[in-house]
């Protein structure tokens, strides 16, 4: 690639999809002014294996003031492209070719998939195993069930938004995990999408992939744990002192699961000195996470498939989602007993609705091309919130006197 856009398709290559009339190359990226010949994200879609062959990634903006044909700051300067028709001063859009990424190496995503393999096999290992790692450091592999159930869940998620981009031809990074070394082993993982979003349609189908992709992976992850025998809980943990201990909630999916394997007569029930196989935490851990990932709010995959489907009218959705946490909050502070260590399960829903205020206020992604979405669509959607609600408890834990 020559990194100055010299390698772009030519304006006569777009005849009969998207009329141009002026063309600007700077720093690598074309960007053909004109008018779409065909439904805006037609075009794109049209276009964008051309632009694929030849190292380019595509998208389209709206030019809400038409550059002229000796605009000044491009480089070089913007002009008439040959074999175009029209004029400069009537176009309403912009095709933008940027040139992918050459490859290489991901090493920062790499490293940190490495860290988040460790701690996930260190707190799986020492506090859902019981393994004394600092006696026996060599016995923290046999947590790596914990660790495939966990990164499993999160990866396959992040991996559903990194097809449906890639498929859209929406430039995005492979997934970052994120380590941390206390309850899970890990805060979960991000892709960072660089290109712009072309159309409603692909920002929920990017929104919505990653739920569905994690779910599935969820429900696979939890059936598999439900068969596995729970494990010992030895002596010295239950006669350890602790003053508190932390007992999880099932959400209605996993009852479901949980009672669809026991009507099979699979699995063994969990005794008085015992608890269930990590694997089944790692199937709730993925629950918990498809259900705040699914907050209609801002950036969230929840915000990103209400702004598809509602258009701007998402913002009114996701300004009531605080609301809705700090009240839920509220309620649980007055009706729950309070717990041992002074602070319980209300103070997570108040972490969330100031970080669902902070979301709502930076608002949602945006498609260049904010046309309405199909039913298909939509309907798919609302099942996709019906699955985030089979995955929500209001009181996820609760904290109690050991």
């Amino acid at each position: 690639m020559s990194g100055h856009g010299d390698d772009a398709p030519s304006p006569d290559e777009l005849t009969g999809v998207f009329r141009v009339a002026a063309v600007d190359r700077t720093d690598g990226t074309v960007r053909y002014f004109g008018e779409p010949l065909v439904r805006p994200d037609a075009a794109v879609e049209t276009l964008r294996p051309q632009f694929a062959q030849s190292g380019y990634s595509l998208s389209l903006e709206r030019q809400p003031t038409p550059p002229s044909a000796g605009q000044s700051g491009s480089n070089p300067p913007v002009r008439p492209a040959g074999g175009g028709v029209g004029s400069p001063r009537t176009q309403q859009y912009a095709l933008v070719a940027e040139p992918k990424d050459s490859g290489g190496i991901p090493w920062l995503n790499v490293g940190l998939l490495v860290a988040t393999v460790a701690s996930t096999l260190f707190v799986g290992a020492s506090s859902w195993y019981y393994i004394p790692v600092a006696d026996q450091p060599l016995r923290i592999f046999e947590a790596w069930p914990f660790v495939v159930a966990m990164l499993g869940v999160l990866g396959i998620h992040e991996l559903g938004h990194y097809a449906a981009a890639r498929y859209h031809g929406v430039d995005v990074t492979l997934p970052y995990f994120i380590p941390f070394p206390s309850l899970l082993g890990t805060m979960g993982a991000v892709i960072n999408i660089r290109g712009r979003i072309p159309s409603r349609r692909a920002l929920f189908d990017i929104g919505v992939a990653g739920p569905l992709a994690g779910l599935v992976a969820t429900v696979a992850v939890t059936l598999v744990g439900f068969t596995l025998d729970p494990i010992s809980v030895p002596q010295r943990v239950r006669e350890g002192g602790s003053q508190y201990a932390i007992n999880f909630h099932d959400p209605l999916l996993m009852q479901a699961i949980e009672g669809f394997v026991r009507t099979l007569g699979v699995g063994t029930a969990v005794g008085p000195a015992e608890a269930v196989h990590p694997v089944v935490f790692a199937g709730w851990a993925g629950m918990f996470f498809t259900f705040l990932n699914l907050l209609p709010v801002g950036q969230l995959d929840g915000g990103h498939i209400v702004r598809a489907i509602v258009g701007q009218r998402q913002e009114t959705v996701a300004a009531a989602v605080p609301g809705g946490l700090f009240a839920l909050a509220g309620f649980l502070y007055l009706t729950q007993d309070a717990p041992p260590i002074g602070f319980g399960v209300w103070t997570l829903w108040v972490f969330w609705g100031l970080l669902a205020a902070g979301m709502a206020y930076a608002g949602p992604a945006s498609p260049t091309v904010d046309e309405p979405l199909d039913r298909r669509r939509a309907v798919l959607g609302v099942a996709t919130f019906g699955l985030g609600l089979a995955c929500f408890t209001p009181i996820p834990f609760e904290i109690v006197a050991a």
